[in-house]
């Protein structure tokens, strides 16, 4: 697959992503460890960051936190071989299968499509 990333919405700093979810910045790497969550260099100084549409702000149902379907995925990626940065332009790459982007289907909790196109990747 050839197809140029769409950009996110936005991204948050760690500390910025700590303060929307109102937990500690420990709390962010540990997300970002336990892969809950994904951060990729980005800006001028290329500091991790975590792309907004990855994160539900407190107005949500399921909100403030990760997108809960994302952990799944990124394991799943992880699995195929994706480092953090792979990861994420498939998540914000065009799918044909998808008719949309991963983590478009992903907010559209069309999680098990996003994942059965995923676990294709490590054939």
């Amino acid at each position: 697959m050839t197809a140029v990333p769409d950009e996110p919405s936005g991204w948050y700093s760690v500390p910025e992503a700590a303060e929307l979810l109102g937990v500690r910045d420990r709390d962010v790497r540990a997300m970002l460890r336990d892969r809950r969550l994904l951060a990729v260099p980005h800006g001028p100084n290329s500091a991790r960051s975590v792309p907004a549409d990855l994160l539900l702000g407190p107005e949500v149902d399921d909100g403030p936190g990760p997108l809960p379907n994302l952990r799944g995925t990124l394991i799943v990626l992880a699995d195929a071989g994706y480092d953090d940065e792979e990861s994420f332009r498939w998540l914000y790459s065009p799918h044909e299968e998808l008719g949309s982007t991963p983590v478009a289907a992903l907010r559209a909790r069309r999680t098990h499509a996003v994942r059965r196109v995923a676990q294709t990747l490590g054939f």
